[in-house]
């Protein structure tokens, strides 16, 4: 062995003092000159890894600018296709803005993605900086002290490989960080594509109020929680306050009863707790749609009908959209509904002069053919009716569901007599 190395010891015996001049002290021993050898070998690894981590660094910049760049361009491309379906669907105002803050949202989770790749490829540079200059004292030092600059080379060595694993998992947070500000980019296009899809087919949209909306209603109607909420709603004229006057058993003159007209007389939603203290329930008087500036399928929102315990959906003439609008609505918010008819004597007396009936001058043959009319009529009512709903029912593919037909007169009177039944015990 000894011969082996005998040539290459000599020859470093002759370089190394014209490299570092001549030693105050002996030449080197075999084992001074491996030290050193380690030592530069690690000093050479330390610059190669503080290479290869400003080399990774830069890449992560220049893949972080191209995401960058193609995240804008989408936004560019989405804000051109917004303007557009914003001149053809003005009504879709509010789907489209939802829309537009999931496109802004996205645009921030790309930016981000950028300043976080800039802001790790900074870091990275200036801790290879560091790791240099590191680099260049641990040669220094080896140069007086071997056994510390093994030491320091291996420490530099753990954390340049530190730095490449830190680096590695930074560019993989950056390409995750990218791939979800794409997907939600590609999200916004899509929804901003549906809304247009269901404008041009005339679907009516879902649009579920937020928590805060959702407190918000429930303030405005003082819920409660010990209490039952019915909300009796409709189109203008169909006769709800009235039927909110019968079902507490009260006349529209007596106190404290709800204001009826000939024209709708309920412009804000009206509060009216039971007359029986003993009863929790809470009547509510909402505003006819046909007196609101909102549509059929936005009534029941703005109306915040989804924080209702049970809605009356009552109707006079014909069953309208707006009847189909709060039933589905309901339906989704799993709030019982009951649909109720008003105003049946009314009508069966129309039926009963279609059929040729004149109450003028009566006898007892007229008294006992107004008797077979009026239960013609009020079977050809019943009929109708329920045909009428159940048609309208199967054809927005609800489910059926039972018709209740009322007569105010009647109702009053049996609440009426139950409540002083009910006061007499």
């Amino acid at each position: 062995m000894g011969n082996v190395l005998a040539p290459a010891i000599g020859l470093a015996a002759m370089i190394l003092p014209l490299i570092f001049g001549r030693p105050d002290r002996a030449n080197p021993t075999l084992a001074d000159i491996e030290a050193r050898q380690r030592a530069e070998e690690a000093q050479r690894q330390a610059e190669q890894a503080a290479r290869e981590a400003q080399e990774l660094a830069e890449e992560i910049r220049r893949n972080a600018d191209r995401e960058r760049e193609e995240a804008r361009m989408r936004q560019e491309e989405a804000n051109r296709a917004a303007a557009w379906a914003a001149e053809e669907a003005e009504r879709m105002r509010t789907q489209m803005e939802e829309a537009a803050r999931a496109a802004r949202h996205a645009q921030e989770l790309s930016e981000a993605a950028a300043n976080v790749a800039r802001e790790e490829a900074a870091r990275l540079t200036q801790e290879a900086q560091k790791e240099r200059e590191r680099a260049q004292r641990t040669q220094e030092e080896a140069e007086r002290a071997m056994a510390a600059a093994q030491e320091e080379a291996e420490r530099a060595q753990k954390v340049a490989d530190e730095q490449r694993r830190e680096a590695e998992a930074g560019r993989a947070l950056a390409e995750e960080i990218s791939r979800a500000a794409a997907e939600e980019t590609q999200k916004a296009i899509e929804a901003k594509q549906e809304a247009e899809r269901r404008l041009k087919e005339g679907i009516q949209p879902v649009v579920m109020p937020s928590p805060a909306e959702v407190a918000a209603a429930k303030r405005r109607i003082q819920y409660r929680e010990d209490c039952f909420h019915f909300a009796v709603a409709g189109i203008s004229g169909s006769g709800k306050s009235s039927l909110v006057n019968a079902f507490r058993g009260l006349r529209s003159r007596d106190a404290g009863a709800a204001a009826v007209g000939v024209t709708e007389t309920t412009l804000q939603m009206s509060r009216y707790p039971d007359m029986n203290p003993e009863n929790p329930f809470i009547w509510y008087d909402i505003p006819g749609a046909g007196t609101l500036k909102c549509r059929d399928w936005q009534y029941f929102n703005e109306q915040g009908l989804y924080v209702f315990d049970c809605i009356v959906v009552l109707f006079d003439n014909r069953f309208t959209m707006t009847d189909i609008a709060i039933l589905t609505n309901a339906r989704r918010f799993n709030i019982p509904t009951y649909i109720v008819r008003s105003k049946a004597d009314q009508h069966i007396r129309n039926l009963m002069v279609d059929m040729g009936y004149d109450d003028e001058g009566e006898d007892e043959e007229d008294v006992e053919r107004r008797n077979e009319l009026y239960e013609a009529a009020r079977k050809q009512f019943i009929k109708e009716t329920r045909e009428s709903v159940r048609t309208n029912l199967e054809e927005s593919n609800l489910p059926g569901q039972r018709v209740y037909i009322v007569s105010n007169t009647v109702m009053l009177t049996v609440v009426s007599n139950k409540m002083s039944e009910e006061g007499n015990r």
